[in-house]
Formats: structure tokens, C-alpha cells, sequence
């Protein structure tokens, strides 16, 4: 069947109902009719053995009953004969042993042999079957009951009708209740997915229904509304870093075409206005390669799992710097390993480094160190330290907490963005925590 053409939930629900009602009848009905049929045969071959044992009983040692009479049976037995050691039909109940059904088929028991009982075919094709149970008697007779089942018959017949005539509307029935239950259940979801097909992205903040309860609707309308208000807050970042872009973007830009006009504006240009231009432009570069790297961070593959040495990590990082205001220390000069890709993990460090730098009053302290089965990158300075409501917004793009707004610290706004965007990206995280001595301090945790 193509795939455009497949039954929908409902009739696929309602199609497995009916089927699992059909056999659950034909099981049934087949198992309700056997029994049926064994308890009524065995009933009836109770009573035909009954009568049997009872004429025999009855039988003279060597003379059959006078007249070849027998007495008529009761409990619904037909017919009792008696037979002699030659086969011949000697007495029967009606009084003539020559007009006594063959009984051809009937076992014959030894003496001393059980009772032994036997359903017969019809006499003739359409007629109804014969339950007959022989028992030895003395004298070398043979006691025959008969009882003919077509109560039997016709009760069975008419049980396996009455299946036969309940199955359609029992199958019909379940194949219903299926379609409406289902329906009632799948109303939350086309509800869901009608206010889905709704959101575009200009109404991002509108929601599906929830239906309430635990069930599985439900759990998955509070996904799908959970889901959206990620969406959302996703696309309320992206158009505030679009703004935040703009508008570092626009400033360096402007400068740099003021000075530049001003420089031709004059007989011979200004060396410092070009060279403000130039430092302008290189500001602009660094601001691009930083959005760059995000835009790369935020939808780009996970990073390579290398074996690091954060500790050998942070001494090259500060042996390149090659100032004293950045001092080193290592718990016990042991190395710090971690997995992850050595590139980005140090250029998270040398983000952290820079920040502490624009800040420290005097020193910029790094360590390394293995805590609780992390790798930890820890920056401290002596700064004014970070105020307990910003700890969190400093690693938002484009914050700076400056009162002015400065740039002259040449600092583009995403350096924190990025170191946490790598630590992300390599299963840890970025936090700014209180210095013991005052300043700030930003603990970088990975594994």
C-alpha cells in the first residue's frame, strides 16, 4: 500500500479490535461448543449405561425375560435388547425382538469386561446419531441401550448458531467502541496539532492545549509547549544578539569613516587619524572573528576528544604572555588531563585571562587542578570583583558591566560568551564565583 495511501489511527485501531474480537469468538465458540457437546454426550451415556446395567440385573442366569419383553426404559433412554452368545436379539423393549435395530458398530464385552460405550452414525443419511453402551450379562448375553441424540444434536446445532449469529454484531460492535474511544482520545491531538500548524514567527508565544492528567497526550502537549518556549527564548536571543551586533558594529564603523574623511579632508592625512582608523579596523576584525566563532560554537559539530593537559594548558598560556602580572599555580606541578580539543580549550582560557586582565588591579592568578572528577581552569583577580545579580549576565554576549560602556580596554563583549560556549561544548561549564581576597573569580569545569 503507498505510504499516502495508509489507514489512519482510528481505522487501523478499529480493524485490530474487530480482529482481536473475531478470535476471541471463534476461540470461544469453539471451545463453548465442545464442551457443550461432551457434557450433553456424556450425560446422556450415563443414563443409556444406566439402563443398561439395569436390565441386566434383571436377567435370569439362563432364561431371557418371558415373551422377549423387556420393560420400558426411563430417563429418556430409547431402546434396551438384549442378545444371546450367537448374536440373536432375544427379548427388547416393545415386546418384538425381530423388529430391534441392528445396532451395527456396537462393541460386544467379555464377561467380566466394563461396560463399554459407543455413538453410532445415523441409519439413514440426515438422521440423527445413536449413543449405545453394551454390558455383558449372564448366561453369555449381551444387554444393548440405545438412546438416540438428536436432543444432543439439536442443542449443539443450535448453540453454534447462536455464535455463528452473534459474531457480526459483537465484531461490529467492538470494531465501533474502538473507532470512538480512539476518536475521543485523538481529539487533544488534532487540537495540538491544529494550534501547531498556527505558529510562525512572528506568534511564537502562542501554545497547544493541554489536556491535563498524566497520560501521554497530555505528557506530550507539555513537551511540545516546553519545546516552543525554548523556541522562543532561542529567537529572542538571536534578535537581541542581531541588535547587540548591529550596534557594536555600528560605533567602530562610524569612527572609522569620520576619520577617515577627516584625513581627506586635509592637505597632507593625519597620521593619527589613519592610525586610530586602522586600530578601529582591527577592532571590527576582532569583533567578526568572534561572532564567527559562536555562530560556529552554537550550530557546528561537537569538539574533537583529544587528550589535554590543562595544567601544561594554562603554563604555556601564561609563559606566552610573559608579564608578571599573570602568575602560575599548580597543585603539586601534577598534571591536570581532560579530553576535548586543545584550540578551543585554549582559547577559552586566554578569554578568561584577557577579562581578569582589564580588571586586576595588580596580578591575575591561574590554576589548574582535578576536583571531584572534573578538570578545572580557575582565573583570579583583584579587581572590584562581580556584583552577586550579574555573576550569571556577564557570560551574555555583548554585557559589559562598566558604567561607561568603555571600550577602550579593546574588549569585544563575546569573550566570556565564547569561553562558556566551549566549556558547554565539552559537557562542563563556566562559572564567575567570589575571590577569597576580593575580585572575581571564573572557574572553568570540564571532564
Amino acid at each position: 500500500m503507498a505510504r499516502g495511501c495508509r489507514p489512519g489511527i482510528r481505522a487501523r485501531t478499529a480493524a485490530a479490535a474487530a480482529l482481536a474480537m473475531a478470535a476471541v469468538l471463534a476461540a470461544g465458540g469453539l471451545w463453548l461448543h465442545a464442551l457443550l457437546r461432551a457434557n450433553l454426550l456424556d450425560g446422556t451415556t450415563g443414563r443409556t449405561e444406566l439402563a443398561a446395567l439395569r436390565a441386566a440385573a434383571q436377567l435370569d442366569a439362563r432364561t431371557p425375560p418371558p415373551g422377549g419383553r423387556l420393560p420400558a426404559p426411563d430417563n429418556g433412554v430409547d431402546l434396551v435388547l438384549v442378545r444371546d452368545a450367537a448374536g440373536r436379539t432375544v427379548a427388547a423393549t416393545g415386546g418384538d425382538p425381530g423388529r430391534a435395530p441392528a445396532l451395527d458398530g456396537a462393541p460386544r464385552p467379555g464377561p467380566g469386561e466394563d461396560p463399554r460405550p459407543a455413538v453410532l452414525p445415523p441409519e439413514r443419511p440426515g438422521g440423527p446419531r445413536r449413543a449405545v453402551v453394551s454390558v455383558a450379562a449372564p448366561g453369555g448375553h449381551t444387554v444393548y441401550a440405545m438412546t438416540v441424540l438428536g436432543d444432543v444434536d439439536d442443542a449443539t446445532r443450535a448453540v453454534a448458531v447462536g455464535l455463528l449469529a452473534g459474531a457480526p454484531p459483537l465484531i461490529a460492535f467492538a470494531a465501533a467502541l474502538a473507532w470512538w474511544v480512539t476518536g475521543r482520545a485523538l481529539r487533544p491531538v488534532d487540537a495540538i496539532r491544529t494550534e501547531l500548524a498556527s505558529v510562525t514567527a512572528s506568534e511564537l508565544d502562542r501554545r497547544v492545549p493541554d489536556p491535563g492528567g498524566a497520560d501521554e497526550i497530555a505528557r506530550l502537549a507539555r513537551t511540545v509547549n516546553a519545546t516552543l518556549d525554548r523556541l522562543e527564548r532561542s529567537d529572542a536571543r538571536q534578535r537581541q544578539f542581531t541588535a547587540d551586533a548591529s550596534h557594536e558594529l555600528r560605533n567602530p564603523l562610524a569612527a572609522v569613516r569620520s576619520r577617515l574623511e577627516v584625513a581627506l579632508a586635509a592637505d597632507r592625512p593625519d597620521r593619527e587619524s589613519v592610525t586610530a582608523a586602522l586600530a578601529d579596523t582591527e577592532r571590527l576584525q576582532r569583533i567578526a572573528a568572534d561572532l564567527l566563532l559562536l555562530a560556529r560554537l552554537d550550530g557546528g559539530p561537537p569538539p574533537r576528544a583529544e587528550p589535554v593537559d590543562l595544567a601544561l594548558l594554562a603554563a604555556e598560556d601564561v609563559a606566552r604572555r610573559g608579564g608578571a602580572r599573570v602568575v602560575l599555580r599548580l597543585d603539586a606541578r601534577a598534571p591536570v588531563p581532560a579530553a576535548g580539543d586543545p584550540a578551543r580549550l585554549e582559547r577559552a582560557l586566554a578569554n578568561l585571562v584577557d577579562n581578569a586582565l582589564r580588571h586586576a588591579r595588580s596580578e591575575v592568578a591561574v590554576r589548574a587542578a582535578e576536583e571531584d572528577g572534573w578538570a578545572v581552569l580557575e582565573v583570579t583577580d583583584d579587581g572590584p570583583g562581580i556584583p552577586d545579580a550579574d555573576r550569571d549576565r556577564v557570560f551574555e554576549r555583548f554585557v559589559r558591566l562598566d558604567a561607561d560602556r568603555s571600550r577602550a580596554g579593546g574588549g569585544t563583549g563575546l569573550g566570556l560568551a565564547i569561553a562558556r560556549e566551549i566549556a558547554r561544548a565539552h559537557g562542563g561549564d563556566v562559572r564567575a564565583l567570589p575571590a577569597p581576597a576580593g575580585g572575581a573569580r571564573l572557574v572553568l569545569r570540564i571532564r
